[in-house]
């Protein structure tokens, strides 16, 4: 199975969830009813246990260094199912996540909050979206790759631990830029800087991305870049699906959520949350 139980979301004033030693109940249940022979584990680590980087690109070898209770939180989930693997022989495995998204990611994760909030913009449903650090850089890959890549680990003959990266980096106000140049609206020009930079509609000149200092994190992961070359090695894994592609098809949903939503306002209906098919 592919064990995924744990907290979702990475708020930066958030505590960590109690529920954070749902890790070891699994591996232990596991053991107790004397299945261990015939299950295979997943552990969805994240490169959030980097945090403060040691080098880059990070590969599984890279000292962890979280800067949230999310990534603190999971560095035990990933050393006990190291723990479990090596004390009791168990088939377990820690895939270490980096940014992997789709259309449908969490609407306040910051990828999804800037394809939606760009799209209700240009659907005339709001004026402007509010970020934080756009000069935070990741590496972003879609879901389906990443979920491809955890089935290729789990038909080894012996459990390892993996990076599950594309290798390629972009700043969150790079996503904003091509999320616009999906739109149509052939990108974003910025002007100002610090907590005044603004971000205008490159067709029409339109303010629409602005800077609020509540999304900025306590303590800030400013960098994370993956190195997959273990992955390409050794499983023949190499994800297929560009950066650009993927925010196309996360732009194009939430396009069509938005106009689905303006044409019913239009009509005088009153729509609470997300216009969905």
């Amino acid at each position: 199975p592919r064990h995924a139980g744990a907290q979702q979301q990475l708020q930066g004033r958030r505590v960590a969830s109690p529920r954070g030693d749902v890790d070891r109940r699994v591996l232990e249940a596991v053991r107790l009813l004397g299945l261990t022979e015939k299950t295979r584990i997943y552990q969805a680590s994240t490169s959030e246990l980097y945090g403060l980087v040691q080098e880059t690109p990070q590969r599984e070898t890279t000292p962890f260094y979280p800067r949230s209770p999310y990534g603190v939180a999971k560095l035990y989930g990933y050393w006990i199912t190291v723990n479990y693997r090596e004390s009791y022989g168990m088939y377990c495995c820690n895939g270490i996540l980096f940014n992997h998204e789709s259309p449908r990611r969490g609407e306040t994760f910051v990828t999804r909050k800037i394809t939606r909030g760009l799209a209700r913009i240009d659907a005339e449903l709001e004026d402007c979206l509010y970020m934080g650090n756009l000069d935070s850089l990741r590496d972003w890959g879609h879901a389906r790759d990443y979920v491809e890549m955890q089935w290729r680990m789990l038909q080894q003959e012996s459990p390892e631990d993996f990076v599950i990266a594309t290798g390629r980096q972009e700043s969150v106000r790079r996503f904003i830029e091509l999320s616009a140049q999906a739109l149509g609206w052939g990108g974003i020009q910025w002007r100002g800087s610090g907590l005044e930079e603004v971000g205008h509609r490159a067709d029409t000149d339109a303010a629409v991305v602005r800077i609020d200092p509540r999304y900025f994190r306590p303590a800030e992961v400013e960098t994370l870049l993956g190195d997959p070359s273990k992955a390409h090695a050794k499983l023949g894994w190499t994800p297929t699906t560009t950066l650009e592609e993927l925010v196309s098809d996360m732009v194009e949903q939430d396009r069509e959520e938005a106009r689905k939503e303006a044409y019913l306002r239009r009509k005088g209906f009153n729509v609470v949350g997300t216009a969905q098919e």
